[in-house]
């Protein structure tokens, strides 16, 4: 590989933990080994921006990378097979993330294939193991992960790793296993090895075991938890520890937890949402650099031949542009008369559903915003448009994020300083093997359930609760504003959000709060 000081600094920047300028410089230095036809260097830095990628929650971006750092690697090269096999590991755990299990998976089996050591392989085997558990096929999961336990003999904390991993999984496939025992061992293997990472695992399995059988031990095991991930500076793992401690802390204590749930909701929203930014533009640059230069050396070359190419472009742009227009104007007339001859109660729902409360839903996040970015109102108004056209599209397939993304996107499109907003239970386990017809109609009744909040209620405190129960999906909402005075008739928002419920035989009640004030909110829909 040839020298390159730029590669040199952003692994200095990478030990040191400042991500943002590892990242800068190792896109630098892959453009240096670009330059110099090093494939090996260009793949090793795509690959480590990759990683950093993932690590700051960009996980597009992540998979993005990894893809194209593939194609720099050669598989004859027993020497390039340990960047091979962190390359696809990477791309199965930013694709698990994303809750694309099947593709996690296929990734993980190309990784196991370039892995030369036992550590590597158990690494790959333990990782399929949780794709399996998260899709509820626990015997493959046991299955992996006993194959690991036989391979370790060193009680270390791999093996505390995995032996916690068996206890919760049997519990889940086995709900009458008591898993104590194991857990236990595990929590003292890694205290004696000051695993702290270990030890918030070990915690959270704990508190979640006993969070309906002995509620203060879960209560306990939450609040070491807290502590735990506060020292790793885990704002993932102090959210999901928060998000507990209010449902189970006693109530002189929920405020305390409630308000610094709501505050590390807000920082971890922005810290991330900057990284991406970040990320993006540091990219965008080298790419418009690139271009730039590409571009002055064909202006150099042939200036004359550039200028006839720009005006055959433009006159095909003007042209196709006449036609598209053309063609969509047509296409909306004929739609919008076809809307008018139907006359269908159903597109007025949806034309309510989609369209008006997504439109308020983007002044909400303007209102509440304290910067606006141009780019993204575009691309949501365009995107608004477009359902406005077309009110059946339903998004399917590969461009439907996940649903907790989802859910957090629209909660915290009302989220402001005079608000107090928390989401608790938005995890992936709450809405697995829920089908997208009901996450479609969901996000439908959450819309309309917080546009009605925000216009009416004057509340500065919302709770919002998801459970999933034996029976199936239970959804508490919670204000302290207004309510709904007695006698007031159902408009068509709250009106049609009934019926939607009810075409999932689920139910929805209304009631006053704790002493007559604010609104409760129960949904219970049955999942199977």
């Amino acid at each position: 590989m040839a020298q390159n000081a730029d590669y040199d600094k952003a692994f200095e920047f990478r030990i040191k933990g400042v991500s943002d300028s590892a990242f800068f410089y190792f896109n630098q230095a892959k453009e240096l080994f670009s330059q110099y036809g090093d494939s090996f260097g260009v793949g090793k830095c795509l690959l480590n921006m990759a990683i950093i990628s993932t690590e700051k929650g960009d996980y597009f971006g992540a998979q993005e990378l990894s893809l194209s750092a593939q194609q720099y690697f050669r598989t004859d090269s027993l020497a390039q097979h340990v960047f091979i096999r962190s390359n696809f590991n990477n791309l199965g755990i930013a694709t698990y993330l994303l809750e694309d299990y099947s593709h996690a998976l296929e990734f993980y089996d190309q990784a196991l294939r370039y892995a030369e050591n036992d550590q590597d392989i158990y690494i790959c085997l333990n990782n399929k193991a949780k794709v399996y558990d998260e899709l509820g096929e626990y015997s493959k999961a046991l299955d992996l992960y006993q194959q690991v336990l036989k391979g370790d003999s060193t009680g270390g904390r791999e093996y505390a790793r995995t032996l916690s991993n068996i206890a919760m999984t049997r519990w889940k496939s086995e709900p009458k296993y008591n898993p104590v025992n194991e857990l236990m061992k595990a929590l003292n293997i890694r205290l004696k090895e000051k695993d702290l990472w270990g030890l918030n695992a070990s915690y959270s399995h704990l508190s979640k075991y006993f969070t309906q059988t002995e509620p203060q031990k879960a209560y306990d095991y939450t609040k070491k938890m807290l502590d735990v991930a506060t020292r790793l500076s885990s704002g993932d793992d102090r959210l999901q520890a928060l998000g507990r401690l209010i449902s189970l802390a006693p109530p002189n204590h929920e405020k305390k937890y409630f308000v610094s749930y709501q505050r590390l909701q807000d920082s971890l929203q922005s810290t991330r949402s900057r990284a991406r930014n970040q990320f993006a533009l540091i990219r965008y640059q080298s790419e418009r650099m690139r271009a730039e230069k590409i571009e002055l050396q064909r202006e150099n070359d042939n200036k004359s031949y550039q200028l006839i190419i720009l005006a055959a472009g433009i006159m095909g742009v003007i042209i196709s542009a006449y036609f598209y227009i053309h063609r969509r104007r047509r296409r909306i007339n004929l739609e919008a008369e076809r809307r008018i001859q139907e006359g269908e109660l159903k597109t007025s729902k949806r034309v309510h559903d989609v369209v008006a409360n997504g439109l308020y839903r983007i002044m909400s996040e303007m209102e509440n915003s304290n910067s606006i970015d141009q780019e993204n109102l575009i691309s949501r108004i365009d995107d608004l448009y477009e359902k406005s056209r077309d009110i059946s599209y339903v998004s399917t397939g590969n461009d439907r994020p996940a649903f907790t993304q989802v859910v957090t996107n629209l909660f915290g499109a009302f989220s402001s300083p005079e608000l107090k907003l928390a989401v608790i239970g938005n995890e992936p386990e709450t809405w697995q093997g829920i089908s997208e017809t009901v996450e479609d109609e969901l996000e439908v009744i959450f819309q309309e359930i917080m546009v009605n909040m925000d216009k009416h209620s004057g509340a500065d405190k919302v709770v919002l609760r998801f459970e999933r129960k034996q029976e199936g999906l239970e959804i508490s909402y919670r204000d302290n504003g207004k309510g709904i005075p007695e006698g007031t008739p159902q408009k068509n928002g709250l009106r049609n959000t009934g019926n939607r419920i009810e075409s999932m035989k689920g139910t929805i009640t209304f009631g006053p709060g704790p002493e007559n004030k604010g609104l409760n909110i129960l949904i219970r829909i049955p999942l199977y």
